[in-house]
């Protein structure tokens, strides 16, 4: 046997015997699966619910910074209201503050007591005509009208006979209605009937007898 020949046979011998390579406990690697159309469709459907929940939550934080701006408005509108409520009402009467100031003056110059007297009393007429043609305020008088708890507040009483019922005798204060509600009742007086004080002392005589 040849050297050549004889090297050639040990080293097939040694190859029969030595283990290939990655050979032995160690597995090869799996191969890795394609996503199946439903996994794919609903990974889609998960970033669109994403997005849409994003969406919605800006559009809340918008809408309550909305709503807040606008109570925070409302607010100030109606403190406003309130502060100015009464302008136009003291927008008329403030024609009515010059005409006093123009008699006073007009009175201080002239000395004339008649003159005073009846100016005032024009400009007293002149805010009552006002107050009730523009603001509903109505002044009342009550005497000769039946009493009425509602619109009268009795102060002073007199029994009389020429009554057979309680009636208005005398305004000590006039009353005012604003539309149809009554604003302050007027203080009277009131005629209280004696008969059923004249019965009861008739009957006392009746029994006495």
């Amino acid at each position: 046997m040849s050297e050549q020949k004889a090297k050639a046979d040990h080293n097939e011998s040694e190859n029969k015997h030595k283990k290939p390579e990655n050979q032995g406990s160690s597995k090869p690697p799996e191969e890795r699966a394609e996503p199946t159309s439903e996994e794919v469709e609903t990974s889609y459907r998960i970033q669109q619910l994403d997005e849409q929940v994003k969406e919605l939550n800006d559009q809340l934080l918008r809408k309550a910074a909305d709503f807040d701006n606008f109570r925070k408005r409302m607010f100030r509108d109606k403190e406003e209201s309130i502060k100015y409520a009464n302008a136009a009402l003291l927008g008329d009467i403030l024609p009515i503050i010059d005409d006093f100031e123009r008699a006073i003056q007009s009175a201080s110059d002239s000395k004339d007591f008649d003159a005073f007297h009846t100016g005032v009393s024009m400009i007293e007429k002149q805010m009552v005509s006002m107050l009730e043609r523009n603001w509903g305020l109505k002044r009342f008088s009550a005497i000769g009208e039946p009493f009425d708890p509602e619109k009268h507040e009795a102060i002073a009483v007199e029994e009389t006979d020429q009554h057979d019922a309680e009636i208005v005798l005398e305004d000590f204060q006039r009353g005012y209605s604003l539309h149809d509600r009554v604003l302050r009742p007027a203080k009277v007086k009131v005629a209280r009937p004696l008969t059923s004080n004249h019965e009861s002392g008739n009957d006392e005589q009746n029994k006495e007898k």
